[in-house]
């Protein structure tokens, strides 16, 4: 079963590139310097942010379907990202290497199934979610801290 990954647009987060510490707080945002990599995972371009570079952390709406399961979290995003990752059958490192919470969702946005399992174990898990006709796309979350990490459609 193919499947795409894609990360996010960079337009909902170009107005926080370059904002004082101070005007980023008052969107609830906060400027990090990622000091250890892996640490840091950037949502836009699906890779681990390198020592030295700077990375937003801010809350992001990554389940937007009006039913119980509506839901947002805190990621990270590389400050000034611009170029959003999108591959077909292939799972980015930076999922690879962590424990990932894997949920599958109908058309409806209600959760249909879900998992757990370490992301070296993604892709097969990804083909059995899809076996399920009633699982119209997939969330990957990285399971300890709970963030968002990926949206995966059929491809």
């Amino acid at each position: 079963m193919s499947f795409r990954i894609t990360g996010l647009s960079p337009e909902p987060f170009r107005h926080l590139y370059g904002l004082s510490d101070d005007e980023l707080s008052r969107h609830g945002a906060r400027r990090c310097i990622a000091d250890e990599c892996p640490g840091f995972p950037d949502r836009i371009e699906m890779r681990e942010a390198r020592v030295g570079e700077a990375v937003l952390l801010v809350n992001y709406e990554h389940q937007s379907a009006l039913t119980p399961y509506r839901s947002r979290h805190a990621i990270f995003v590389l400050e000034g990202a611009e170029d959003t990752y999108s591959s077909v059958n292939q799972v980015p490192e930076v999922l690879t290497r962590r424990l990932i919470s894997l949920r599958g969702f109908s058309t409806d946005g209600t959760m249909v199934h879900a998992d757990v399992m370490e992301g070296r174990e993604l892709e097969q898990a990804i083909s059995v979610f899809f076996a399920n006709q009633n699982i119209d796309y997939l969330h990957a979350h990285n399971a300890k801290q709970g963030c968002f990490a990926a949206r995966i459609d059929r491809a």
